[in-house]
């Protein structure tokens, strides 16, 4: 939920929040919790008391008020409202040179997938997640962040407002991976295209479309490589952030 009146986004959900006070403390502005959750959370409630900013032992209804959810846990913080920049060469240029991993979300259509994905490229170290701008579901709300589970913690997140160019970019300086069910290419194949692409460990950009419209071909052409997840065919797809931890245990494992 956004407060419109303080331009604060609420985050809610015991690791979403533990994340936010041990990485980020300094970007919580209030702390709403039930008592028993105090011990967790002392560290960051000194750090706002000498912050003069308030936190507040409170009962399930007023969480629910606060976060507008009833998936809390026990547990709100208020956080500025986060501001996505644009992507900008010297950012591209150092996800390269350093071998960062990370995805470019085209359309995704949703802000619990996009806090399923955060999570899972958190847990295979990725590092950034580029989102397009026209994208308004896939949104960093109170439900992508309870999703996420602290994921967005360890990312950076920018946006464009053309995929198709950015990724003709970017793909001069890192590989970038198209996912597409009718690739001739298997996931499995990776590592070698990797291993073709640069002699040590380039930077891998995972670009993943709409469950049902997939990516475009407008983006599907400027991608180094398409590559598929081979199964069944009993069903045709893939839920997206399911098939976004398939490719980042894939990338994590070269």
């Amino acid at each position: 939920m956004r407060n419109k009146l303080t331009d604060e986004l609420a985050i809610c959900g015991l690791s979403a929040v533990l994340a936010a006070a041990e990485q980020h403390p300094e970007k919580i502005n209030r702390l709403f919790l039930r008592e028993e959750r105090l011990h967790s959370f002392l560290g960051i409630c000194k750090q706002l008391a000498e912050r003069k900013r308030p936190y507040k032992i409170c009962e399930n209804e007023e969480l629910e008020r606060i976060c507008k959810s009833v998936h809390h846990q026990g547990v709100v913080a208020m956080i500025e409202e986060p501001v996505i920049e644009p992507i900008n060469r010297e950012e591209l240029e150092r996800w390269a040179a350093e071998g960062r991993v990370g995805l470019v979300l085209h359309s995704i259509g949703n802000d619990h997938n996009l806090g399923a994905i955060a999570r899972a490229a958190a847990f295979f170290d990725a590092s950034f997640i580029v989102l397009n701008e026209t994208d308004s579901e896939a949104r960093l709300t109170t439900s992508a962040y309870r999703v996420a589970e602290g994921g967005f913690e360890y990312l950076e997140v920018r946006k464009v407002n053309n995929t198709a160019a950015f990724l003709r970019d970017a793909s001069k300086l890192m590989l970038t991976v198209g996912t597409d069910i009718w690739a001739r290419r298997r996931i499995n194949d990776l590592g070698l295209i990797a291993g073709e692409f640069s002699s040590r460990r380039p930077g891998i950009a995972i670009v993943l479309g709409n469950e049902e419209a997939g990516l475009p071909e407008s983006v599907k052409r400027e991608c180094s490589c398409l590559l598929r997840i081979p199964g069944t065919g009993n069903i045709e797809s893939l839920n997206v952030a399911t098939a976004a931890a398939l490719f980042l245990h894939a990338a994590y494992d070269l």
